[in-house]
């Protein structure tokens, strides 16, 4: 696995004034929160999405600011003046890498900013999943009568959660599960130092699979790679608990979709829920036999869009890219 956990460069709500009287061009490829683009405008010359000069940005930018825009090999190599890439938000996936690297381009993007936004949503999925909340609502948005004594969910208090990668969102989900249910905690992530994680009670372990037989939740937060691309098959999701819960808020492709639908199926889990799709959005018309499961809820990958969290981390991408371009 790669490392789950990296730093971010600069303090999200650090505000930089800067010295020099001269602005670098940043382009904002996508639209970014009201407040976050006057911070903008405050540290760079910056040109919007809906500028005519926005397509020239290959041409003219010092910068440029996205959040998941595609930004391909052939883009990175027309950008002639291009010096930083602000990235909202952690994942970079979306970005040519090595075409960066050739051209010594940083991808300044904001891990960890996120974290406590993307830990609610493992929780709220967590307790949905667990209370069957989406297969009641939708059945009685149907007009279908739905009475208490045909629904059974399952309580969490007590169960045990078990976390592949306790980075910056891992951690945060540890904490919120022992404060909401007293939860036992399993943790795995190879990168990180043996004494992590002092002040949270947990069990580690070093490889993941070992956590699947003592746990009743589990949850992912790892980054898409060669390594992890669906490393959850039927046959871990058969050594977890029975009527455990799956949680994916990382990357669509760590779990295997067709897998996930025989586990359900079968009754080898009891729910899932995914923010994150190998294909995205989700649609009917791919994940129609998921959904007719009954027990899983997905959404678009809103993991990080709340409005705090949108103005944090477009603030701190911004701040990145004024502290690595004042550099002399």
């Amino acid at each position: 696995m790669a490392p789950s956990r990296i730093e971010p460069v600069y303090s999200p709500v650090e505000f930089i004034t800067g010295t020099s009287t001269k602005k670098h061009n940043i382009y904002l490829l996508e639209n970014f929160p009201p407040q976050a683009v006057r911070h903008c405008q405050s540290l760079f010359r910056t040109v919007l999405p809906d500028d005519p000069d926005i397509k020239n940005w290959q041409q003219n930018a010092d910068a440029i600011l996205v959040r998941e825009k595609t930004i391909s090999a052939e883009d990175i190599k027309g950008a002639r003046k291009l010096r930083a890439i602000g990235k909202q938000g952690t994942g970079i996936d979306t970005i040519d890498q090595n075409a960066c690297d050739k051209r010594g381009i940083p991808i300044l993007n904001t891990p960890g900013v996120n974290a406590q936004s993307v830990a609610e949503l493992v929780l709220s999925m967590t307790m949905a999943v667990a209370r069957q909340l989406r297969e009641i609502s939708v059945k009685q948005a149907a007009g279908l009568e739905v009475r208490k004594e045909h629904c059974c969910g399952t309580t969490l208090v007590g169960k045990t959660i078990g976390i592949v990668g306790m980075g910056n969102i891992g951690t945060a989900v540890a904490r919120m599960f022992r404060g909401a249910f007293g939860a036992s905690v399993y943790a795995c992530d190879p990168f990180a130092t043996t004494d992590a994680w002092a002040d949270i009670p947990h069990t580690r372990v070093e490889a993941w699979e070992a956590m699947l037989p003592h746990i009743d939740v589990l949850t992912l937060h790892v980054p898409l790679n060669g390594e992890t691309r669906g490393m959850v098959d039927l046959a871990r999701m058969k050594k977890m608990r029975q009527h455990a819960i799956l949680i994916n808020v990382a990357r669509g492709g760590i779990v295997n979709e067709d897998d996930l639908v025989e586990a359900l199926e079968q009754d080898i889990l009891f729910g899932a829920g995914l923010d994150c799709h190998e294909a995205e959005p989700p649609t009917l018309g791919r994940y129609e036999r998921l959904w007719a499961t009954g027990k899983v809820i997905s959404t678009p990958h809103i993991g990080a869009t709340t409005a705090e969290t949108q103005v944090l981390t477009a603030t701190c991408a911004i701040n990145n890219v004024h502290k690595y371009l004042s550099v002399p």
